[in-house]
């Protein structure tokens, strides 16, 4: 059986792949995401502890904190991409865990205690709204803006996008998404240091994403949970535990370079679905007459089409 607080940190770590994700839709490649994650867990625990205010206020801040430190974070990073794009974010990464080492207010390299509110509900309410978010971003005119971007940005601007902009938005969005599951991962574990915000808490996303694949919604969920859970399934295997969850992430990375669920085949369940579902199916494709209109008699045979 496993435990409750594994689906806690399953629903933390889903934020977390959906953070990079974010970013990735505009072609920027983030290992500095755990920067992002510390300033929303401290921005948090200050606000709930330090000031005395309510729960819900300290996530607002955390998100708010996340998203402004990202734009801000995004500004000289325009002009990178790839690697150096990466390179800049850790070093990001590295200066937030310095600052907060170096931090007497918020108990240094100590950290400080008394984070208390998160819950399995709550974290799965946040996980429900921003994936219904994502969701409908996934088709939309905002997120086909973004694929031109990452595709070829010159081309995009070209065309009369602002990629700067754009780019910004991706990247700070993404920085909100982590702050948040920092404020979560906090207020859950009710102690906060700089060493929970290491250098390895910024390479699990991109795990998450390059396991589930990078350009669906559902890819970087699917990812977290084989990431969180299997660990917890191969418990009997005791000191080979690691060794074994090692050997089965690297076998479908290989197996499935693309990830495990790909907008291929999200395209196929969803006509699957259509076929299984005929009310579905008859909303959305209407009938070739319905279609055709006042179109004369023959017209639809001239199509190739039946009656």
């Amino acid at each position: 059986m496993v435990d409750q607080s594994v689906f806690v940190l399953l629903g933390i770590n889903i934020l977390m792949g959906w953070s990079f994700y974010v970013m990735l839709m505009s072609g920027q490649f983030s290992f500095g995401n755990a920067g992002f994650m510390a300033l929303g867990a401290y921005t948090a625990g200050i606000a709930t502890v330090k000031l005395g205010l309510p729960y819900i206020v300290g996530l607002l801040l955390a998100v708010i904190v996340g998203a402004v430190v990202g734009w801000l974070v995004g500004l000289p990073a325009l002009r990178m991409r790839g690697v150096y794009l990466a390179l800049a974010t850790i070093a990001f990464a590295f200066l937030v865990e310095n600052v907060f080492i170096n931090l007497e207010y918020t108990g240094a390299q100590t950290g400080f205690y008394g984070l208390t509110g998160t819950t399995l509900p709550v974290v799965y309410l946040c996980v429900a709204a921003l994936g219904l978010l994502l969701l409908r971003l996934q088709h939309s005119r905002l997120a086909k803006s973004l694929q031109a971007v990452r595709e070829h940005e010159v081309v995009a601007s070209t065309l009369g996008l602002n990629t700067t902009y754009l780019k910004l938005l991706s990247f700070s969005t993404g920085a909100a998404f982590a702050a948040l599951a920092g404020a979560l991962y906090g207020h859950y574990i009710y102690f906060i240091s700089p060493e929970l915000f290491g250098f390895f808490q910024s390479v699990w996303p991109a795990f998450y994403v390059a396991i589930g694949g990078a350009g669906t919604v559902v890819g970087p969920v699917l990812g977290a949970a084989i990431v969180t859970l299997l660990p917890e399934y191969f418990q009997p295997l005791r000191e080979w535990r690691l060794l074994v969850f090692g050997l089965t992430v690297m076998a479908l990375i290989a197996l499935r370079p693309q990830g495990l669920y790909t907008p291929y085949l999200q395209r196929r369940l969803g006509t699957l679905l259509a076929a299984w579902w005929p009310g579905r199916r008859r909303a959305a494709r209407p009938s070739p007459a319905a279609a055709c209109g006042d179109a004369p008699p023959g017209a639809i045979e001239a199509r190739g089409e039946s009656p």
